[in-house]
């Protein structure tokens, strides 16, 4: 095993540095607005509309000696191709757990799923671990959070590649390679045939997660589940790696879920935004209505956490406690105890009803899920003016 010489690394950081975005310092602005993309006037949407990810009433729990853990807890959406929903919320909301019972890589001797997955029309809940096998990676890959520890040490990059293309298709060695470096240089990796040969370590953090989505990406999948893609990254090569994957998605026409708990990451991505708490749904629609006009607040709890750069001066103002433990919920709306406005809610609702995930002003895709019947103007008066 080489390593590159010091020369070399720094072109490559060069080139992973090369056309920083104008927008790429949007992630720390308080109140982030919505990217225009082209995919959200409806020109690259090859589904129509119709879902190729649909999850219905999705709960998964885990045993443990102190109780049972409730993870997530009745989650239902839809992906269609062409789009990109952001799953949001805190460490802990259910955001990763819900999306490995998508990939199917929960251990079932230790973990309890009810409920309904359904890609292209194909239940998942249920299949034996082989058939997830064909299925993973082909119709549905996912990006690892950390690239480092997902990329196996002791195999070059290409090694890597190979096997997971052939993997699902019945080719040789020569015919993989050649994909494979298709997809590298696919990726922006600079000198494919070179890196084809080089082990992860040899790579820097933004190369590496390059090669996690090439890797991703090599089977042509469907529905591609992002899991924190730009984590440890600095600004510069996160915002390449953002445009990455929308440039990809355009080539490819997959379904993307992205989980994230970044909002300026949301705004440069998402066409839609599912914010989960506790491991449940609290706020869904489109990227423009749930960042312009939440109706949840734990979702204003977000935006008034991001910082802003326009007052340097300006304290932030965190959602205040913690995040409830699983194994022990709250009654009536999980939120409850950190809520600064669950004293506006008549009689104890709060406190021992869970709200309904409603429909937001009585109609539309936007729901939310909340008590407060004045939520609107609550939000107009009280939170937007502090979002600036």
């Amino acid at each position: 095993m080489s390593t590159p010489a010091p020369e070399e690394n720094r072109k490559d950081s060069m080139a992973e540095n090369a056309a920083t975005p104008a927008d790429a310092t949007a992630a720390v602005k308080r109140g982030p607005s919505v990217a225009t993309r082209e995919r959200r006037q409806g020109s690259i949407n090859p589904s129509g509309e119709t879902p190729y990810l649909v999850v219905q009433d999705l709960t998964v729990k885990f045993p443990t000696v102190d109780g049972v853990v409730s993870a997530v807890n009745g989650l239902s959406y839809s992906v269609p191709l062409g789009r990109t929903l952001a799953i949001v919320g805190e460490s802990g909301s259910g955001k990763s757990v819900s999306s490995m019972a998508v990939m199917g890589l929960h251990d079932r001797k230790r973990t309890r799923i009810t409920g309904s997955i359904s890609l292209g029309g194909d239940e998942i809940v249920g299949l034996s671990e082989h058939d997830l096998m064909k299925i993973r990676g082909d119709a549905v890959s996912m990006v690892f959070q950390d690239p480092q520890s997902s990329l196996h040490p002791l195999y070059t990059i290409g090694n890597q590649l190979v096997e997971a293309y052939r993997v699902h298709h019945h080719v040789s060695k020569d015919a993989a390679k050649k994909r494979a470096l298709e997809m590298l240089d696919l990726v922006g990796i600079p000198n494919p045939v070179r890196r084809f040969a080089q082990y992860p370590h040899e790579f820097s953090g933004g190369m590496r997660q390059r090669a996690m989505i090439a890797m991703s990406l090599i089977n042509d999948p469907k529905l591609v589940i992002a899991d924190e893609p730009t984590t440890a990254l600095d600004v510069t090569v996160q915002a390449q790696i953002l445009d990455l994957l929308n440039n990809l998605q355009k080539e490819f026409g997959s379904a993307i879920v992205l989980i994230t708990h970044d909002l300026g990451v949301v705004a440069e991505m998402a066409d839609d935004v599912l914010v989960m708490y506790a491991g449940r749904c609290v706020e869904y629609g489109t990227a423009e209505d749930v960042l312009a006009h939440p109706r949840m607040p734990y979702t204003w709890g977000l935006l008034e956490s991001i910082p802003t750069v326009s007052a340097a001066s300006e304290r932030l103002r965190p959602i205040k406690g913690l995040p409830p433990s699983l194994l022990n919920l709250p009654s009536g709306c999980s939120f409850n105890p950190r809520c600064p406005y669950k004293d506006r809610v008549k009689g104890e609702r709060c406190l021992t009803e869970l709200p309904e995930l409603l429909p937001v002003d009585g109609a539309g895709a936007h729901t939310s899920r909340c008590h407060l019947h004045d939520k609107a103007s609550i939000y107009e008066a009280e939170v937007a003016p502090r979002l600036g």
